[in-house]
């Protein structure tokens, strides 16, 4: 087939200079069990330039260069995760410089292919050819794979373990990587990373001893990392049905519309919503209308709050790991679909106000005492890449035409969309049963 990806070196790119040697002990946010994944990127390239500028061998060799020296100040990307061997649950990384991977690769893709969704989940695997399964098995962090495309254009996939880095910190890094692969050589030597990166992952500790939380009436609820019953069968839909990509680009007038709409169906004490609040909503209740779940089922919409400014004090900038907690809106099926927009608006909008400094102390001891983690019965949830500055990474090639991820599935992102910083693409993949009237709804501002 001509669209096989097909690898034509794979190596092995260590930190330009001597890095310090040890172990770097992780934050209970950064070792929460359900961030021991990859973060998987794909940004699509269609560079306005002379075939000569664009060489592939030279743009290899720029691409390694600048990921050996943004290796330098990132160099535990270049070290390797395990769990600690006291056994209490938390993660540290060994860092002796071993090194992050670096693949090249062809195929028979051509660029406009990735201006709809994949047509399967698993259409683009290949752009990131290594699958890290296990983070804690002794891979590399850090993967990153150029690949060629029949019309001459570019693919960047980059696979980041989670552990390491949260989407604000990862895109600091790919922006600082990106800057030195398209610098001369003279402004390469004398590059200061904007922002520096810092460490500090002792930021995040909880205060020793543990206060008594548990028996505390003022501290805050977690519905986050609460069970509900799985009345409906919704785990084994989700993982037997086949799952449909989707994708839809809200503009400015769609997102002014939904504002209009949620304040139309709110109490008289709502006096205004965000695009995040009402496009969230929005495709939560599209998602919970076309799973035609049992009205009594419980729902919850699980999504990133960004701490850095909400911890007292707040962390230094530059500061690149596990920096957010889960905001949760939930509610029954009945009350989502069945209340309209402002309803459920409102529920995102309270979630996201509960989130303060002693919220976020809440959460870092839930985490490091009983290793609280959420659930995935009655899920959705919804990431907001488009606030991350993954649209501005330039390697040399100008600003990608497409980023999202390599993989579509079951969690809703919001992708920015090329020159149009109003507007922005929700990706989310479906039950096969649902995904035509998902995608009817989500087209649709009335209700």
């Amino acid at each position: 087939m001509g669209s096989l990806v097909h690898v034509k070196e794979a190596v092995i790119v260590t930190p330009a200079e001597s890095t310090p040697t040890g172990v770097l002990p992780l934050s209970p946010l950064d070792s929460q069990l359900f961030l021991r994944f990859t973060i998987e990127y794909l940004l699509v390239y269609k560079p306005h330039l002379p075939s000569a500028a664009l060489s592939p061998r030279a743009t290899v060799t720029r691409l390694k260069s600048a990921l050996a020296k943004a290796l330098v100040p990132y160099y535990p990307f270049a070290g390797r995760v395990r769990a600690k061997p006291d056994g209490d649950g938390g993660l540290e990384v060994v860092c002796r410089g071993q090194g992050v991977l670096f693949i090249e690769a062809v195929s028979g893709y051509e660029v406009n292919e990735f201006e709809r969704a994949p047509r399967f989940v698993t259409q683009w695997r290949n752009f990131l050819s290594v699958h890290v399964a296990d983070v804690l098995k002794g891979a590399p962090p850090l993967v990153v794979q150029l690949t060629w495309l029949k019309d001459g254009n570019a693919v960047v996939g980059v696979g980041i373990n989670h552990c390491l880095c949260d989407g604000i910190g990862s895109a600091e890094f790919l922006n600082s990587f990106a800057e030195l692969a398209s610098m001369s050589q003279t402004k390469f030597s004398e590059f200061k990373f904007k922002p520096k990166p810092v460490w500090d992952r002792h930021l995040l500790n909880p205060p020793p001893p543990f206060r008594p939380s548990r028996n505390n009436n003022n501290s805050p609820s977690h519905p986050e990392f609460d069970r509900v019953p799985d009345i409906s069968g919704f785990m084994a839909r989700f993982s037997n049905e086949k799952l449909v990509p989707t994708s839809f680009i809200f503009n400015k007038t769609n997102l002014d519309e939904l504002k209009k709409v949620a304040l139309s169906t709110s109490k008289l004490t709502e006096s205004n919503y965000t695009s995040f609040e009402v496009l969230s909503a929005h495709i939560w209740r599209s998602w919970a209308r076309a799973l035609n779940l049992p009205s009594n089922q419980t729902l919850k919409l699980l999504f990133s709050i960004n701490v850095r400014e909400r911890v007292k004090p707040s962390l230094p900038s530059g500061f690149y790991g596990n920096a957010f907690v889960l905001g949760c809106a939930h509610t029954t099926v009945k009350d989502l679909t069945g209340k309209g927009l402002g309803h459920a608006a409102m529920l995102v909008k309270r979630a996201k106000e509960r989130v303060d400094n002693e919220f976020v102390k809440s959460v870092v001891e839930s985490v490091s005492r009983s290793r609280a983690s959420p659930d995935s019965v009655g899920v959705l949830i919804l990431s907001q890449w488009s606030r991350l500055g993954l649209e501005k990474i330039n390697f040399g090639m100008g600003k990608p035409v497409h980023v999202g991820p390599v993989c579509c599935d079951r969690y809703c992102l919001l992708l920015p969309v090329f020159n149009r910083t109003d507007a922005v693409k929700a990706m989310v993949a479906v039950p096969s049963t649902a995904a035509a009237r998902y995608e009817h709804l989500v087209r649709s501002f009335c209700s």
